[in-house]
Formats: C-alpha cells, structure tokens, sequence
C-alpha cells in the first residue's frame, strides 16, 4: 500500500496543498504548529473517518469557509484508487472513490490502512477508558469497515435512549419511583412484574435497541483484542528484553460468560433491569459498551496505577507494532504508519526499536522539529519536506 499523492484544500492551516510522495519514508521537518500535525491528521481521516484529535468537522474548516476537501492518490496490489472527503460547515460529509459518490460511509473505508502513533498515544496508559475504546474502535474500523457502521448506530440508539431517560426525569415522571418499588419487592429470581403504560412500552422498545446494537460492539471488541493481545505481548517481551509480560484483557459492561450472541443480548437486557432505578435517577444509560474498560497490565501490575513512563511508553510502542502487524495479516498488505512527534518522547533505545521495526516495510510519515534522532541511512533514504505555515516544500538539506 502506497500513498502517492495528498491533496488538501482548506483543511486546517492548509488553504491549498497538493503533496507527492516519493519515498517508502518521508520526514516532515518544521517548527510546532507549522501543520506537520494537520497533515497526518488528514491522512488519518482519509483511511478511518474519524481525527486521533476528536476534533468537529467545523474546526477542520478554515475561518470563514463553508468546507474543506481532502484527497489522495493510493496504490494498492488491486490497482490505483482516488479517495475524496469533503467537510461541511453546516452539512453531512460526503466522500467519494474514483470520483464516484459514495451512498454509504462505510464503502470508502478500507481502501487506506493507517495506523496513528502521536505523543497523544502516550496518555493512553494513563488516562480514562474513553480513550482506551476510541483506540480499539479506531482499530477495528480498519479492520472490518462494517464495524464503523455498527458503532454508529449503537451510539445513535444510545443518545435516543438517553434523551427519553432525561426526558423522564425532567417530567418528574412516578415512573422512577414505579419501577423501584417493584424492584424493592421481586425476589433475585423473579421477572419484574410491572403494569405496561406508554414509558414502559417505549422504554423496552430502546432497551432491545439498545442490547442487539451493543451485543454487536461488545463481540467484535471481544475478539478484535484476541486477536492483538498475543501480538502486543511478543512486541512487549521483545523490547523490554523478555523481563515483562504485557496482558491486555476486554473488560465489558456486560458479563461476557455467554457466546452465543442471543444468550450475551440476554445477559446484556437482564444487566439493564438490575441498572433500572438508577438510570431512571440519573436519567442516563448505565450499561453498555461505552462504559467498557481495556485492562492493561505488566506482570500482572495494572499499568495505569504502577507503571513507571518508561513501562508505559514500551507498552504503548508495542501496541502501535501489533496495530500494524495485525491489519497487515488482515488485509493483506502493510498499512501507513503515521508517527506524529514520536521519536522526541522516547529514549534511544526505543527510538532504535521503532524504526528498526519500520525500515522499509511500512510507508512512514514522520514529523520532526530536527533531524538528530535519524542517522545518515535513513536520511539518505528519506523524502525530506519542510512545512511552514501551512506550506509544504523540498528541504534542502546539507549533510
């Protein structure tokens, strides 16, 4: 997989940038808040629809334009495709393949495969589990694209589910208080017996909604994970000089005894009747995917309370190795790599890892405010551009 050609037009800093990539490695070299970021970010958008920076499509648009257009050039094993997205101030995005409009979001993705590794990612330790699910979906976007789709409308189910609870509780509905008197009363293995009014009706309408929709995340997360958390684990043991093991567990909402999807959207529905009185008090869903935790821990010891920086920043090294490693078995070839102000936040050694990993396997994209962390081969062997304010050019480099 090659990107040859990058088009922007008034995305971010860039009113009008057109790039032609000439080299497996391309160095992007600038001071900060030049655009070398923006840069990746529309590539990262291009391959996976969604920014490493969660950012709204009306900040990606330049003042006072009412959209902005990103476009590439890639060269695969099946042939060459065009890719085109156009961002809307005030509207939809739309997005087109080989000049054709694309009905459905999810038919453009998978013609670029790129995995993000930015000093964000270093947070991914220590932060909440958000993060932790932003990174898994983004991966799992890549590989199944249908899985785009299905999380989109888990979360639309989601926020409409969530609109009527709230709805409730502004009305001050007995519904509430209904609901957990009889909770009070059942016994643990009784069925909630409770007398149909419109809420009820309505509200088991969005709990079905929601189990079906969120049993579809939950087992593609499940086995996505299963799939990376070998592969993480070889990379960790590698760097680290085999003296830690890394295990990544899938912690969700739901119990995950049962694998049947019918017996998990079960135990996903049985999970909301125990969450009941409580969701109607805080008028917000309570169970569910988006409330799932990745645990990551290093002989055993959670990472995010115990681990030193430099644990975390092996850690997280190995994961972006086994994103890579994974999405190339998947789909068959290497995927870009975009590493965006990587190799300033980690020590030599894990510097040398990193790119002795990437040599000429992976098409890489790398910002840098200097070129000291490379030595003379990769130089050599590099596209060297130099962005400033929102202009790219050829460096001009004196060895």
């Amino acid at each position: 997989m090659y990107l040859k050609i990058l088009h922007l037009r008034q995305f971010r800093n860039y009113k009008e940038q057109k790039v032609e990539f000439t080299a497996p490695k391309t160095i992007l070299l600038g001071n900060n808040a030049q655009g070398k970021s923006n840069l990746l970010e529309a590539v990262e958008l291009l391959a996976t629809l969604r920014s490493h920076r969660m950012a709204r499509d009306r900040d990606l648009i330049q003042d006072e334009e009412t959209t902005a257009l990103l476009a590439a050039t890639v060269e695969r094993q099946t042939g060459v495709s065009d890719l085109t997205l156009t961002l809307r101030r005030n509207g939809r995005r739309s997005v087109a393949l080989n000049s054709e409009t694309l009905r459905r979001q999810m038919d453009f993705l998978g013609v670029l495969n790129a995995v993000q590794f930015s000093s964000l990612d270093l947070d991914l330790v220590r932060s909440g589990p958000e993060s932790r699910r932003n990174w898994l979906d983004t991966l799992l976007i890549q590989l199944e694209p249908v899985y785009a789709h299905i999380l989109q409308q888990y979360n639309q189910v989601l926020r409409q589910r969530n609109a009527f609870l709230k709805s409730i509780l502004q009305r001050q509905s007995p519904l509430s208080q209904q609901v957990s008197t009889r909770l009070q009363e059942k016994s643990p293995h009784s069925q909630i017996s409770r007398t149909q009014t419109p809420q009820h009706s309505e509200l088991d309408i969005w709990n079905v909604q929601l189990a079906s929709m969120g049993t579809r995340v939950i087992r593609r997360r499940d086995r996505a994970l299963k799939r990376l958390a070998p592969i993480a684990s070889a990379w960790h043991a590698s760097i680290s000089g085999r003296t830690e093991i890394l295990e990544l567990k899938y912690l969700p909402n739901i119990p995950l005894e049962h694998s049947h999807p019918e017996q998990l959207q079960q135990a996903f529905l049985e999970k909301i009747e125990q969450r009941a009185v409580a969701e109607l008090h805080q008028g917000t869903t309570l169970v569910g995917p988006h409330r799932d935790e990745i645990e990551l821990t290093i002989n055993q010891t959670p990472c995010r309370q115990y681990g030193s920086q430099g644990q975390q920043r092996t850690l997280v090294l190995a994961l972006k190795l086994a994103e890579l490693q994974l999405i190339e078995e998947v789909i068959g070839e290497p995927p870009l790599l975009l590493l965006d102000d990587v190799l300033a936040e980690l020590d030599p050694s894990r510097q040398n890892q990193l790119l002795d990993a990437i040599q000429d396997r992976f098409q890489t994209l790398i910002t840098t405010t200097h070129l000291g962390s490379f030595d003379s081969q990769w130089l050599n062997s590099s596209q060297i551009l130099c962005v400033q304010s929102g202009k790219i050019s050829e460096a001009i480099i004196d060895y």
